[in-house]
């Protein structure tokens, strides 16, 4: 999975790449944090951190879920969800590890609509202890997530 930053007039865009869906919206929410800072703290993997909640460079792992009634509307909700955390929790969220899953059509009401589900992990590294751009919102414009021949493609726009 991979991610790039684009130019986008006043905002900034994020077009990411990944051979599954849930590999692609990591790779989207790690392209947010890109976008919000230019050095993320690595996490700390030596023993002494090992099974800690929370250590002081490292960051707090949190979890978020979502659902949605599409791919894009999920995936939109998720990055929305990702700011809020921001917000409210004064972290970054980082290294982002996600799983979608597909809830079939509701066979009682004939409803034809697949619901869809998203649980993920992010390590919440903290505001105060990095230099970051505040990215304002996510936003519906020019987003797409598509299946290609080569896996899948993202491309999203976000406010600063």
């Amino acid at each position: 999975m991979s991610f790039e930053l684009r130019e986008h007039t006043a905002d900034v865009a994020v077009e990411a790449t990944a051979s599954d869906l849930s590999a692609l919206f990591g790779a989207v929410a790690d392209g947010l944090a890109a976008a919000s800072c230019d050095d993320i703290p690595p996490a700390r993997t030596d023993e002494a951190t090992e099974g800690a909640d929370r250590t002081e460079d490292s960051g707090r792992t949190f979890e978020v879920s979502v659902s949605a009634e599409n791919r894009e509307a999920l995936l939109f909700d998720y990055l929305d969800e990702l700011i809020y955390e921001r917000d409210v929790r004064s972290v970054l969220p980082v290294d982002n590890r996600v799983q979608i899953d597909r809830l079939d059509a509701d066979a009682d009401t004939g409803d034809a609509e697949s619901a869809w589900e998203l649980t993920a992990t992010y390590r919440g590294v903290p505001l105060a202890d990095i230099d970051a751009r505040e990215v304002k919102a996510v936003t519906y414009s020019e987003m797409r997530v598509e299946q290609t021949e080569n896996g899948w493609v993202a491309y999203v726009v976000f406010d600063v």
